[in-house]
């Protein structure tokens, strides 16, 4: 477990829309890019092994969103070809507060941990959260959208371990996983996965929604 004197000043950057990590998710990555590669190596040879996940902005003007998360490299393997499968494991967010460039073919953040402190503590069950309910909400978006899980692991999953893994697992949109990613706290987070997969419903259903 991290406690925040041990997170850096500095961190290594993977910008990739799409994909987020959260405290205490696995988030599995394919690295093959030589800019991240080298990252990977450099990734390696440090004490904490911790990489910063963060989605560009999506206008293409290669901003990047001010929140990540970093995660640290707990599992890889390097193919015939010269790929890395990696894991990581997310540990906290973060904000950008400068992002440094030139002095390496990958980029680096100074990152501001301040606010998120909570991250680095396991979060409580929440008292209002009715799983059978959210179950059989979770189902018919997975049946719509053509997933599947192991319904029995899901059923034993911790609160935290839950809605963190299906907000990276979702294919929504970039700007709606990074409002799962910003969410204050884990209630917030549940709920906004739940409109989400709501909207998703309706909207793939003809029913009207609103705007």
């Amino acid at each position: 477990m991290f406690v925040p004197a041990e997170l850096p000043e500095q961190i290594p950057l993977f910008p990739l829309p799409g994909a987020i990590v959260l405290p205490r998710a696995r988030l599995p990555l394919q690295i093959f890019e030589p800019r991240y590669l080298a990252m990977l190596d450099d990734v390696l040879k440090s004490p904490k092994r911790l990489i910063g996940m963060v989605q560009p902005l999506p206008d293409q003007s290669g901003r990047l969103h001010d929140v990540g998360c970093v995660g640290r490299l707990t599992s890889f393997v390097e193919t015939d070809d010269g790929r890395y499968m990696v894991t990581l494991t997310g540990i906290s967010r973060f904000r950008i507060s400068g992002v440094i460039e030139g002095f390496s073919p990958y980029l680096k953040a100074n990152a501001d941990w301040s606010g998120f402190e909570r991250d680095l503590v396991r979060a409580p069950s929440e008292e209002k959260f009715e799983r059978s309910d959210f179950l059989v909400l979770l189902r018919r978006y997975f049946e719509a959208q053509e997933l599947s899980t192991d319904w029995d692991s899901l059923k034993d999953a911790e609160d935290e371990l839950l809605v963190n893994s299906l907000s990276m697992l979702c294919p929504f949109a970039l700007e709606d996983k990074q409002a799962l990613l910003e969410a204050h706290t884990l209630s917030e987070r549940r709920q906004t996965l739940e409109t989400l997969m709501d909207f998703a419903l309706r909207s793939g259903s003809g029913d009207e929604v609103m705007q």
